[in-house]
């Protein structure tokens, strides 16, 4: 009797004992695949971690700034030949959990993004979007949420370090490393990555800079009155220091990126592209034309006398898109060949103001007017902040 329940017992932790052993067998597999990289930039250690989590995408980053930790996630699908554009998601997110706190009062859940998630995004987007090739149609999502704040190190700039990183160890066809800063001007003295206190209470300048090895990509910034040469200081000291976080993502990727996808632009049909752009002189004039609906016409017009031309006798709707396509092309090269040659789209120069005229209660420009009016009925606000 007792041997038959000795037996059952040593059968019954068996199954166990083989649990404990695949879990160890895991976490040492983590352990070593795990792999790092730290460096003091700007006075502030960042670390940058990938093969913890999310193993199964593309590349998966945590980077730390003091106690600030953001995690970014990036993948990518099929290629779609059936849109004309680069379906690129970025998302980030700012959990209550990650300071700590639970949401109270009427809303109990977190729900739609916040200003301060969507303006992330954008930043991310803005920076990340032009490193891809041209003709890249590969759904690619760029995925981050904070994991913990310190109440010191803004996490939205840490954020934009760890989607660079994941996006550069992903494998996915990009051309060169982007670093991001924020420089902060506080009692006179450029300072990168400002506390968030300080940013709050006496920070004559917030500027946010993504960029790479070449120049700047991206900037973001908010200011009050402030000189040129302090902004071009704040510049220069924020591409000095981006140098530095390319450095580390690019050491990340020489110890766990994977190899790069083989991208083939498809081909562009240079006859039609050709054909398109003879109608650049008529875009260039119809641009010209004085006031914003004319102007809007006579553009409009020069694109539908365009696609008939280059259509014409064809239904294939392909053609019709790449035609159109085309002259989105002739569009963009003439309105940067304005801001070269020094004038607005409405013909005004860099250094010159539109005429505004301003009334009492009315706001006048070149083409609405708004009448703005201030009511405030609390006697008591209006003592304290008017006599």
């Amino acid at each position: 009797m007792g041997s038959r329940a000795m037996s059952q017992g040593a059968r019954s932790r068996a199954p166990s004992d083989k649990r404990r052993k695949d879990n160890k067998r895991q976490e040492d597999e983590m352990s070593t695949t795990s792999t790092s990289v730290e460096a003091v930039i700007g006075g502030k250690l960042i670390k940058l971690e990938t093969g913890q989590v999310a193993r199964q995408a593309g590349g998966s980053v945590i980077a730390t700034l003091g106690e600030t930790m953001v995690f970014a996630a990036a993948t990518s699908g099929n290629a779609r030949d059936d849109i004309d554009f680069f379906p690129l998601v970025c998302d980030y997110r700012e959990k209550t959990e990650s300071a700590g706190k639970i949401p109270g009062g009427f809303f109990k859940r977190e729900g739609r993004p916040t200003t301060k998630e969507i303006l992330t995004m954008r930043l991310i987007d803005r920076s990340i979007r032009p490193m891809f090739p041209d003709g890249y149609k590969a759904e690619v999502q760029v995925m981050s949420h904070v994991l913990s704040y310190d109440g010191v190190n803004n996490a939205d700039v840490l954020a934009m370090i760890a989607a660079f990183a994941a996006v550069r160890i992903s494998g996915l066809p990009f051309e060169t490393s982007l670093g991001a800063v924020r420089i902060g001007q506080i009692d006179g003295e450029l300072t990168a990555w400002p506390e968030d206190e300080a940013r709050r209470e006496n920070c004559d300048l917030d500027l946010v800079v993504s960029g790479h090895k070449d120049g700047i990509a991206m900037v973001e910034s908010s200011a009050k009155e402030l000189a040129e040469s302090d902004m071009i200081d704040a510049l220069a000291m924020a591409h000095e220091i981006i140098l530095d976080v390319v450095k580390l993502v690019d050491e990340l990727k020489a110890k766990a990126g994977k190899p790069e996808q083989t991208f083939v632009a498809p081909e562009v049909n240079t006859e039609l592209r050709d054909k398109a752009f003879e109608y650049k002189d008529r875009a260039v004039a119809a641009a010209a034309t004085e006031g914003k609906h004319e102007r809007s016409a006579a553009v409009s017009v020069v694109k539908k006398e365009a696609v008939a031309a280059l259509t014409a006798g064809s239904d294939d709707k392909g053609l019709v898109k790449e035609v159109k396509g085309f002259l989105k092309e002739v569009e963009k090269a003439v309105e940067r060949e304005g801001i070269l040659n020094g004038k607005r789209i409405d013909g005004r120069k860099h250094d010159e103001i539109r005429q505004i005229t301003i009334v009492p209660n009315s706001f006048e420009g070149n083409i609405s007017r708004d009448l703005a009016r201030i009511r405030i009925k609390n006697e008591e606000v209006r003592r304290r902040y008017f006599y």
